[in-house]
Formats: structure tokens, sequence, C-alpha cells
């Protein structure tokens, strides 16, 4: 990827727990004549499971918007180097009443709360990638045309994206079909059915006219060379 795009990408991601970390070498003073190439890593610290019990007595406190709350969450950082990615990176272990989670960044101006908000935020990428391949059907596609499936692909998108429009203009949240306990907020099937439910009316045919009566200028139109 580096040799693709150069250095204009940072990871953020989960560490193994068993992933072995090491101290940032030693500065060596230009006055230093020590023999060798300089070190690339220092001293091992261990895996990350022993790093989580060496800094649990370290955590502070922070408040991170994740998954719609505002939530407070016992964190604390290190900087220290990998060797599988051969460069310094900043982790974040994430404390809970009885577990822990690693997360590291290649990025290290990052804070612990944008590590922590910037990775909860993933879970949204996975829903619109559910959304877009079942929701919508865009992994359905049976035409072998490489340019065929890539129109199909654009009709998708263009789709989930509409949809999602419709779903911030409307007033008032569509009601959940499948309740979860605890849970308020609306999911995409809903929103698709409000937009059934709405092309089923008789308003519907002033956006989108019938084949008897064409609009050049109808928004279907404009949708349609937008995709093309």
């Amino acid at each position: 990827m580096r040799q693709t795009v150069g250095e204009r990408f940072h990871l953020l991601s989960r560490l193994r727990s068993n992933q072995v970390l090491y101290a940032l070498p030693d500065a060596r003073s230009a006055d230093a004549k020590t023999r060798g190439r300089p070190r690339k890593y220092g001293q091992r610290l261990g895996t990350v499971t022993d790093r989580a019990h060496a800094l649990r007595q370290q955590t502070a406190a922070y408040q991170v918007n994740l998954y719609g709350k505002v939530r407070e969450v016992l964190a604390v950082e290190k900087t220290v180097m990998l060797k599988t990615l051969k460069c310094p990176i900043k982790v974040v272990w994430v404390f809970r009443k009885t577990q822990w989670v690693a997360l590291f960044t290649t990025d290290l101006d990052l804070s612990i709360t944008q590590v922590i908000e910037y990775y909860g935020a993933r879970w949204k990428i996975e829903s619109g990638f559910k959304e877009l391949k079942q929701d919508i059907g865009s992994q359905k596609c049976q035409s072998r045309n490489a340019q065929a499936v890539i129109n199909h692909l654009h009709f998708c998108m263009m789709a989930t994206t509409v949809t999602w429009m419709y779903a911030d203009r409307i007033k008032a949240d569509p009601q959940r079909r499948h309740k979860v306990k605890g849970r308020t907020s609306f999911a995409f099937s809903d929103v698709r059915r409000l937009i059934a439910e709405a092309s089923l009316s008789e308003d519907f045919d002033r956006l989108c006219h019938k084949p008897t009566n064409p609009m050049k200028n109808s928004l279907v139109a404009v949708l349609l060379r937008m995709v093309a």
C-alpha cells in the first residue's frame, strides 16, 4: 500500500493480545562514536497483554462519543515500536469492567478520544456495506460484463444515497419494525418501507411521471444522468 499511495494514509485497527511490543530506540548522540548502525528497536516490552496489566493503574477517564452516546471510558496510551509494521505506533488500551481492548494507529498526532471514536465509527461503515449488498442488492448482479457490473454498483449506491437523503428530510423518525430493547434509532429497512408507501400514493406521479407523459426535467432523468 505504501508503494502505491505513499505516506498519504494511516492505519487504525485493533492489536492482537499476543503481539510483541518494543520501546522506541534511544537517540544516538551526534558525538557518539559507537560502531555499527543505530538500533531500529528499543528494549522488548513484552506482549500487549503484559503492557495492559502494567499500565492499568495509569488509566484516566475520557468522555467519548461512541455508538450514538457520550460514554465514559478508562484508557491509557503509549507510543511503541511494532516489528510487523517497522514503524512507531500509538497504542491505546481501553479497559472495561472485566475486559480490555488495545487499539493502535500509525498517526501519532491522534488523541486517545479520537482513536476510540474513529475505531467505533468503523461499525457504521460495515453497516453501510451490508445495506448496499443485501438490502439494495449490489451483490446480486448477474452480468459478466465489467462495465455492466460497475453500472449496477453505481445504481445501487445512488439508491442508498437517495434513501438516506429521504431519511434526513422527514420530520419524524419512522417506527422501527423490529424493535430492540434499549435501542430507539430506526433502521435502513424502515426508511425503505416509508419510501415504498409513499410511492403508492397519488402524489408520487408528480415526481416520477408516467411513460405516457415523459418529462425531460424529472428527478429520475437527473439521477440517471448522474449515474451515467
